[in-house]
């Protein structure tokens, strides 16, 4: 019954760590590094498709320095559509629904002592209403598109409780654009219960920051990168686990793992020469679980590079740059 009390006493309003009205990107990136902010939420839980746990640590440790960078600026990334149209959602959510918005134009920080690492950058107050008092704003593409086909999802749900634990607010709308046209609106309410589940493991995360200790790799293009990033360069040194029953295990399997992937690379290539050979010139097929189609693509214009250096080869001096080369994981079984 104390637990219960202590779970539903008021919660002090959030500290504003610093105003952001005056910040540049770089120095806001510099400030999120202090704590984990709602949008880290779902990757320091290991949920966000998009990060990984390792790829979060190194951009909280300061080791993101060789982590690709998403261009704010650059028309084609998501992030430029995404802060472009911000304020354009937050629009089209008030004539949807009637309530009136601000921006918060702070970093927002828990205000218990021992929750400090606990950050929110909110897109928006919802004003004068009893029901809801934030509003997130989301676009979102063709294929991300999926990820809403069943309401908000996890990381996105995750990300706004977190906001709700650092301002102790109860309610919010996330108002999402799937494609330019379609405008959803969410209401996710306050749950103390999944609350404290994050803050657990929030916890557990910002221990591996502040001793740092890197988290394990979990096998996504985001640990991948992360791992690049870390360890760009090898030493010559070689390194021997033949005592170690665990790792040799995992060697063991990986070769497992590639000879049934090269079965069944070749069992693909032989259904789907299969079923070429039987279409002949046809440009479709249709089965009783789908379809194939099997279509000339257009002509296309390329650069014969090596014709153009035969007739100017003063170009390759004035052209050429360096690319720089990465480290490639080579395996070979002792039998091979």
């Amino acid at each position: 019954m104390q637990q219960q009390q202590q779970t539903l006493s008021p919660q002090r309003p959030a500290l504003r760590l610093v105003s952001t009205k005056e910040l540049s990107r770089e120095e806001w990136l510099e400030v999120r590094k202090q704590g984990i902010g709602a949008s880290d939420c779902a990757a320091a839980l290991g949920i966000n498709p998009y990060q990984s746990r390792l790829e979060l640590w190194m951009n909280k440790t300061g080791r993101d320095a060789h982590l690709p960078k998403p261009d704010p600026n650059d028309i084609n990334s998501p992030v430029y559509w995404g802060n472009l149209l911000e304020a354009s959602v937050a629009e089209a959510y008030s004539h949807k629904t009637g309530n009136k918005v601000r921006r918060v134009n702070a970093v927002l920080q828990h205000p218990d002592a021992d929750k400090h690492w606990m950050l929110a950058n909110l897109d928006f107050a919802v004003v004068g209403s009893d029901e809801v008092q934030i509003l997130e704003c989301k676009t979102t593409g063709i294929n991300g598109a999926k990820l809403w086909a069943n309401g908000v999802p996890d990381y996105v749900r995750c990300q706004v409780q977190h906001q709700l634990a650092v301002t102790g607010k109860q309610a919010a709308d996330v108002a999402v654009l799937i494609c330019g046209q379609e405008l959803q609106v969410h209401r996710i309410e306050r749950d103390d219960e999944l609350i404290e589940h994050i803050i657990k493991f929030e916890r557990e995360f910002w221990d591996m920051v502040e001793q740092d200790t890197p988290p394990e790799a979990d096998g996504s293009d985001s640990a991948d990168r992360a791992l690049r990033a870390l360890y760009p360069r090898d030493n010559e040194d070689v390194v021997d686990y033949t005592d170690n029953n665990e790792l040799d295990d995992d060697f063991d399997m990986l070769l497992e793992v590639r000879q049934r992937i090269t079965h069944l690379n070749a069992q693909e290539a032989l259904l789907k020469q299969t079923i070429q050979q039987a279409m002949g010139k046809a440009s479709r097929a249709v089965f009783n679980r789908g379809e194939v189609t099997w279509r000339r693509s257009n002509d296309s214009l390329t650069l014969d590079t090596k014709a153009l250096l035969d007739d100017r080869p003063d170009l390759i001096n004035q052209y050429q740059r360096t690319r720089k080369g990465s480290r490639r994981f080579l395996v070979r079984a002792n039998n091979s």
